[in-house]
């Protein structure tokens, strides 16, 4: 049964040249062929030939080659015994066309394989148009286009030609003059692929054609339910229409290339709005005060984020003006959740910042905020500086409300802390602070600090706070620096201390009182 069913032709003939068995692809190609029946009077001379040398050992090859009726087949024999040959025949032009079937599938799956590669490598949306435009040119097309909307009537044009150079723009089209073009960027489900002739399309299609455009496709690149954009396909040959193999592999290109721009399109979407959302969060530029000399220095507990949990900011006009007034604070916890509860007190304060003349009433406020619209685990630290110009002078007032004390470096190294005592904010109904008054001669200069600084876990063994004490110390080699250099020096000092190791936010505020008489902002 499985000699009678074998795809190809197959005769058995004895040393004579008479046919002993053939299936029924023998018999179908060589008419005639039955038992009994010499092989010379139903096959080619070729083949009859063949055999007779075979039979006789003078077939070095053994194969043979010559046509049956009009196509080309190679004979194989195969010898079963002395006394007869097993013949089977290969149509010679089926098998060239499929090993070149097979050739040209495994090209298209080695596409399909970079296609795969270059597409996900990157959620950059530019890139991964680029990306897109250069492979269908590369394999598709001639010139290809990649027309993505971004407003109303504005759309993303990315245009790579047949020497694979890319090039993008942003232009004011209506899709409408290209004929399934508005189809196609509806999104999903994808309209199916619409061949036009080049005189319909319009100008800024086929600009930069190095020659004449015989056919032009538009397809669709099918999003996660959203139009994520189409392609322009440009061809020279004027026959339109896709082979066999683009009708398998086209739909599966432009399938995976619209997912690509889908997501990247996506991912800067929301890259987009966390970077608007995280310029609230960030610690802010400090503003230039008059008359004073300040510096600010922030550093998240995680060396891949920019906000966490300490905070500062800076008000040039505060309470009835005559004062400005800077705030440092820490928030319960770490991270996102951090900055956003650090997001929400700041904006209080901010609303606050006109009543400012009295610290406790601030803190009160802010009190009543978090224990009405906080968790119940929220709270914060904070410490209010409100700086008032004393002709060469500054004084200030320091309120600390469960945050470390205020450091006031001296002129002659000294470093005094100012111990305001108060409650944490957020945390119990009724709270208490002590607003202490400092004067700063000029050149002197005092130190806000977060617990981070003086809470750095490290040093030699790895597992010992920075301290106050080491913070007091290390101050007062920074006597007669400018705020900058205090800034950086305890930020320095306290990572230096921790190493690599885990650490909490970091935040530093010096306040200086300037050393010449100036009426002018410094930056």
């Amino acid at each position: 049964m499985v000699w009678e069913d074998a795809p190809y032709p197959m005769l058995t003939v004895d040393t004579a040249g008479i046919i002993e068995q053939a299936n029924e692809a023998a018999r179908l190609l060589l008419a005639g062929a039955a038992v009994g029946v010499p092989l010379a009077r139903v096959a080619p001379a070729w083949l009859s030939r063949a055999h007779r040398e075979v039979c006789a050992g003078r077939h070095g090859d053994q194969r043979a080659r010559g046509p049956v009726g009009g196509p080309v087949f190679e004979a194989h024999p195969v010898h079963a015994d002395r006394r007869r040959v097993t013949w089977w025949l290969v149509d010679v032009d089926d098998q060239e066309r499929a090993v070149e079937e097979l050739r040209a599938e495994r090209e298209w799956t080695a596409f399909m394989v970079q296609a795969s590669v270059e597409l996900q490598s990157s959620l950059n949306l530019e890139r991964c148009l680029e990306a897109t435009a250069r492979l269908a040119a590369r394999r598709l097309a001639d010139t290809a286009l990649v027309v993505m909307p971004l407003a109303p009537r504005q759309y993303a044009i990315v245009r790579c030609g047949p020497r694979g150079e890319v090039s993008s723009e942003r232009a004011s089209i209506d899709p409408r003059t290209v004929p399934g073009l508005a189809e196609a960027l509806q999104g999903f489900p994808p309209a199916p692929t619409r061949w036009i002739e080049p005189a319909e399309a319009p100008s800024w299609v086929l600009r930069d054609q190095g020659g004449e455009v015989g056919c032009v496709a538009v397809t669709a690149l099918p999003g996660h339910g959203l139009p994520a954009g189409a392609l322009v396909l440009l061809r020279r040959t004027p026959q339109a229409g896709f082979s066999d193999a683009e009708q398998v592999f086209v739909p599966l290109f432009t399938a995976w290339a619209g997912a690509a721009i889908s997501v990247a399109r996506l991912y800067a979407e929301q890259a987009a709005i966390a970077e608007t959302l995280m310029a609230e969060l960030l610690p802010p530029v400090t503003p230039p005060l008059e008359g004073v000399e300040l510096a600010a220095r922030y550093r998240a507990a995680g060396d891949s984020e920019r906000v966490g949990g300490d905070f500062y900011d800076v008000h040039p006009v505060g309470g009835s003006g005559r004062e400005s007034l800077v705030v440092l604070g820490d928030v319960s916890g770490k991270g996102l959740e951090a900055a956003v509860l650090t997001g929400k007190i700041r904006n209080v304060l901010r609303a606050l910042v006109p009543l400012a003349d009295d610290h406790h009433r601030v803190l009160e406020l802010l009190n009543g905020v978090l224990l009405t619209h906080g968790e119940p685990t929220s709270f914060v630290t904070l410490v209010l500086a409100s700086i008032e110009r004393r002709e060469q002078r500054l004084g200030l007032r320091l309120t600390s409300a469960g945050h470390p004390p205020p450091l006031i470096l001296r002129n002659d190294g000294r470093v005094e802390p100012v111990h305001g005592v108060g409650t944490l904010i957020g945390l119990l109904e009724h709270i208490t602070s002590v607003t202490e008054s400092v004067l700063l001669e000029p050149g002197e200069t005092c130190l806000l600090y977060s617990d981070g600084i003086v809470e750095a876990r490290g040093g030699p063994l790895g597992d010992e706070f920075f301290g106050e004490e080491r913070l007091c110390e290390q101050l007062r080699q920074c006597a007669g620096m400018p705020p900058e250099a205090v800034a950086d020096r305890v930020q320095m000092l306290a990572c230096q201390w921790v190493g690599g190791g885990e650490h909490d936010d970091m935040a530093v505020v010096a306040i200086t009182a300037p050393r010449e008489p100036s009426h002018r902002e410094l930056p």
